[in-house]
């Protein structure tokens, strides 16, 4: 039987690992998201521990504290407000990237159907072809077999 030779396979190769690429990417996304959201928490954390802190102090000696952390407030809060708008490009990002993985892959599956039905087709197809030619040698095995001599009538 011949060989089944699929002329938009180059296509699904190239497809696959387009939806492969951006699959990667999309975990890659992931990860630095999570690593953002992950420092916004312990910046926040951190941020509540020193209040915290500051609290349980005695007000006579918290005044210092306090001046000093108000100080670098605003750095703190600075930190957070660019990590917050990282976090939210990153999501977008993330979203945009799951939106072109869902396109890709219903691309490729589409092509995998595609070349499934062409399969499918070019096997009955030989199998025709076979059925055919089985049916061509036994039609001429007979003809032969009746035109032997003694084969008439006899």
């Amino acid at each position: 039987m011949k060989r089944f030779v699929w002329r938009l396979q180059k296509v699904l190769d190239v497809k696959t690992k387009e939806e492969q690429a951006k699959q990667m990417e999309l975990f890659r996304l992931t990860e630095m998201l999570a690593e953002k959201r992950s420092e916004l928490l312990m910046r926040q954390r951190i941020l509540q521990e020193i209040v915290g802190d500051i609290k349980k102090n005695r007000p006579s000696g918290r005044l210092g504290v306090q001046e000093f952390f108000l100080k670098h407030a605003a750095t703190n809060d600075e930190c957070i407000r660019v990590l917050r708008g990282e976090i939210e490009e990153l999501e977008t990002r993330q979203k945009r990237k799951t939106a072109e993985l869902l396109a890709a892959r219903r691309f490729k599956e589409g092509l995998e159907r595609l070349r499934a039905e062409a399969r499918e087709r070019f096997v009955r197809e030989q199998e025709k072809l076979e059925q055919k030619e089985l049916d061509d040698r036994t039609s001429a095995v007979l003809a032969w077999s009746e035109s032997l001599p003694g084969k008439h009538g006899a």
